[in-house]
C-alpha cells in the first residue's frame, strides 16, 4: 500500500468517525421537535410549535 492511499484511508476514517454523532445529534433533534408537536402538555407542544416556524417549517 502507498502513502497516499494510507493517506486517503486515514483521511476517510477520519471523516466517517466525525460524521457519525453530527449525523446522530441532527436525527435525535428532529425526532424531538417533531415528537414532541404531538405531546398532550400544552408547554412541550407550544414550544415545538414555535421552534418549527422558526425554522420556516410549515406546521399547518
Amino acid at each position: 500500500m502507498s502513502n497516499l492511499t494510507a493517506a486517503r484511508t486515514e483521511t476517510a476514517a477520519a471523516l466517517q468517525a466525525r460524521a457519525l454523532p453530527i449525523v446522530s445529534a441532527f436525527l435525535l433533534g428532529v425526532f424531538v421537535v417533531a415528537a414532541a408537536g404531538f405531546v398532550s402538555i400544552p408547554a412541550v407542544h407550544n414550544a415545538a410549535h414555535d421552534q418549527r416556524h422558526a425554522i420556516g417549517f410549515p406546521c399547518h
